[in-house]
This record gives structure tokens, sequence and C-alpha cells, in this order.
């Protein structure tokens, strides 16, 4: 269908990547050339994988500077048919380029606000959309002002962090503290977001534009672990999410409506409230679990998008679907490790993506970052869905010493 060049802005290797968009891009005829500031990281994965060479080239730039991306794909000599990243850091360097190429893609200042968690914070605030306690600090002298702006019990994070990453509840300025001296320490100077904290079930909202529609797919329902920690442990699916109107109405005001956009909320008492807008296809192996349970190809999708093709009516296939993730209780190295597996069963399919091997080195950041493996369902019922993916969990173990 397209004979040209896909230019992907990458930064570290990511399956979401690796095993969707450049399958996707091959898919469409389109030729994929990784650009990143880690070549030799995708240069590896690449030739230790044994994988096909998905890219067509893979070129080292500085992805974080749209005027060095803009110089490399012009040395190229020819215009690209899109323009495109699933990176949450590089949303903006990508918006800024596909702009200047005069290509399809995301409006620059929306992606700068939505990465940029105290920009998020105050547009929504300026425009009248939702307004909640939140104040910014850089060191200990900032942070007793923030504390006394926000109260207690807030949430703290780096204002531009990403997979619950150095995110804490704080119930006492002791608390507050101790978790930004711990940031600073390794990261001076490290600007940090306090919010007020909302009580409530954590949900997300799937969505796909193409710059004149938004459509909903639906959402998950998130557990997350015990505080002061925000670490994803499981995700239902639910078709419902869909009908969330004020999230829709809310993020459609702060200026999201082309590609894939992944939001998340909580249902308080008082009604869902935002608690951060990324401005790219959810992660964490929920992008795949996302296309086995609709029934869509999503990767394609998303990239048709950014090829300029208008967005019609997704037929979806409403399923139950649910994930798991596996973490350890305790830091040390990989002895013994489950196998993976994909068992399609008479009304479950289960499978098992195992993240970290035998001879892997543990290090507990509470965050995203520690999953040993994913455990995923799909089926018709949402009971059985459940049931299959205790029965298949209950055997599941990795042996750390």
């Amino acid at each position: 269908m397209h004979n040209q060049e896909l230019i992907l802005l990458t930064h570290v290797p990511t399956e979401s990547v690796n095993d969707g968009f450049l399958p996707a891009a091959r898919n469409l005829g389109l030729s994929p050339v990784l650009l990143t500031d880690q070549a030799e990281a995708h240069r590896q994965h690449f030739s230790q994988n044994g994988l096909p060479a998905y890219p067509e080239a893979i070129i080292a730039c500085d992805v974080f500077n749209p005027l060095a991306v803009i110089e490399a794909i012009s040395r190229r000599g020819q215009k690209p048919a899109a323009i495109f990243s699933n990176s949450d850091h590089l949303q903006t360097s990508t918006a800024i380029v596909a702009e200047y190429f005069r290509l399809p893609g995301k409006n620059w200042q929306v992606t700068y606000r939505a990465k940029n968690k105290a920009e998020m914070r105050s547009y929504l605030s300026e425009q009248g959309i939702e307004t909640i306690r939140y104040a910014v600090a850089s060191e200990s002298e900032s942070l007793a002002k923030a504390a006394v702006d926000v109260g207690f019990p807030c949430v703290v994070k780096p204002r531009e962090g990403v997979a619950s990453q150095e995110v804490g509840l704080a119930r006492d300025y002791a608390e507050l503290a101790a978790h930004c001296q711990s940031v600073w320490q390794t990261r001076p100077g490290q600007v940090m977001l306090l919010e007020e904290y909302l009580e409530g079930p954590l949900c997300t909202l799937e969505t796909l534009g193409d710059g004149k529609g938004l459509q909903a797919l639906g959402g998950f329902h998130v557990r997350l672990s015990a505080p002061p920690h925000f670490v994803e442990l499981e995700a239902d699916w639910s078709s419902e999410l869909a009908k969330q109107q004020e999230v829709l109405n809310q993020i459609v005001l702060f200026g999201v409506g082309f590609g894939a956009c992944h939001t998340e909320f909580v249902l308080t008492a008082q009604g869902p409230r935002l608690i951060e807008i990324n401005y790219r296809c959810i992660g964490d192996r929920r992008d795949f679990l996302l296309e086995q349970t609709l029934g869509i190809p999503l990767f394609e999708t998303v990239l048709r998008l950014h090829l300029g093709e208008p967005l019609s009516a997704l037929p979806l296939t409403p399923r139950a679907a649910a994930i798991r993730y596996l973490t350890p209780a305790t830091d040390g190295q990989i002895v013994t490790a489950p196998t993976p597996f994909n068992r399609r069963g008479g009304t479950v399919d289960i499978g098992l993506r195992v993240l970290r091997q035998v001879g892997d080195t543990i290090a507990i950041t509470h965050s995203n970052k520690d999953y040993l493996g994913v455990l995923t369902g799909v089926g018709t019922d949402a009971d059985a869905v459940h049931q299959a993916l205790a029965q298949a969990g209950a055997d599941l173990a990795w042996e750390i010493r």
C-alpha cells in the first residue's frame, strides 16, 4: 500500500515497537527506519534475538532534540510517509518534526503539557477543566512551601516520570522529605510534583483519534500495590469505561485528538478525576492484550492515522480480559524461572510472558520496572478469565536468592 519510509523515533528498545509497531509497518508496506539515541542497544536486540532485521536502518540521533531529528531525516533525501513515536519521552520531538515536514501528527503544545505533569495541572486549572491542589519543588527550601500548599496526604512523583518510578504517598512532612531526598541524592535538582491524594479506584480510558473525531475503546480497572507505592499489579478490561463521557470531554478540552492516548483517572466519590494523560498507546503488554481482546489490528490502526488515513468506526469485539503482573518479594539473583506459554482453552486463552530470566539480578524499585512476568487471560466471561488466571498463576514461581 505504502512504499515509503516510516521514521520511528525510539529511546530504549521496547516490546511495543519491536513486536508491535515494526511488524505493523511491514504489513502496511512501509520501510521502517529507527532514529534513536540508543542505537547500539537496538542493534544488539535484533542480533541477539535472531529476529528479522525489521528496521530498514537504525540511525544514531539525539532524538530528544527535534532539530537533530529534522537534520537526520533531511540527510536521507526523501520525505517520509509518516513520523511516529510511542515513547513517553519523545512525543514532543515527534510532533514538532512531523509539523516541520507537513505530515500528520499531534500538536506539540499538547504533547508537552501531557508529558510535563505540572504543566498538565496548570492547564487543566487555567481552562477550568479540573482543579486539584498541586505544587512543584526541586530542593528542600521549596519543598516546605509546596507541602503547605498541597497538604497531606499527598502523592509525590517526578514531574516528567514514567512507569510509577519514584512515585510515593506521603502522609506527613517527614515521609515527603525522605522521599524527595532519596531522589535528589542521585538526581540533584529533579523537579518533584506534589498533588493532593485522590481516593478511589484507578481506571484508564484508551482512545484513538484522527484529528477530527475521537473514539473511546474502553479501559482497565487497575489494582495497585499497597501504599506508599503505586505499582500496577492487575488490570481488568472493561468496555463499559468507554462510556466515561466526562473523562472523554476533559481530554478533548485538554487538546487530545490525534493518534493513541492512554488516560488514567480515579473514580472518586465526587466523580472521575484525572491522574495522567499519556499521549501514546498503553504499554506493559496491555497494548497487545487490547489487540487480542478487541479483535482489531491496533498497531496498524495507529500507524494508519499517522499516514493521514481517517479513523473509521472500529468493529470492536467486546470480550473479557485481564492481566496480572508478577513481582518479586525480595532482591537477589534469579535461580529458577517458569517457562513462557500460550494455552488456548475452550473458554479462556491464557498466556505467560517471562520478562526476567535465570541469572538476572533483581533490585526492587517499587515501580513497573520490577515485573518478573506478565500473565494474561482473554475469554467470553470475566469470572472464567479470573478463575483461569488464578489457576495458572498458582503454579508460577521465580526463585530468588
